[in-house]
């Protein structure tokens, strides 16, 4: 069984900052890619951005320059700094990862429960 477990949400006003964390735990064998989505009100999951296991990343043209995918191996976490945060940016936040849970498996998709994230004065 894997989970995925984000952390870090919260209140904070425009201009600050949040770091949220996404710890993979359970049976796994490779963790391949991880990603970031948000879900504003209203509107459809999108991604924010997203990391591979060597560390190359992509971002949403909404927030390259603001945010910053890192991720640790070792713990098999990945983390998302979020600088300069705009009221756009409220929204619940979802760890995504590929996962492969034995060498005999395929790898599979997994998601977090999501953690809010509001931007408000």
């Amino acid at each position: 069984q894997v989970q995925l477990v984000e952390s870090g949400g919260g209140l904070v006003q425009p201009g600050g900052s949040l770091r949220l964390s996404c710890a993979a735990s359970g049976s796994i064998f490779r963790l391949n890619v991880m990603a970031w989505y948000r879900q504003a009100p209203g509107k459809e999951r999108e991604l924010v951005g997203s990391i591979t296991r060597g560390g190359s990343t992509i971002y949403a043209d909404s927030v390259k320059g603001r945010f910053t995918l890192s991720r640790d191996n070792t713990k098999n976490t990945a983390y998302l700094q979020m600088n300069s945060l705009k009221p756009d940016d409220t929204a619940v936040y979802y760890c995504h990862a590929v996962i492969q849970t034995s060498v005999d498996n395929d790898a599979v998709n997994y998601w977090g429960k999501g953690t809010p994230v509001t931007v408000s004065s």
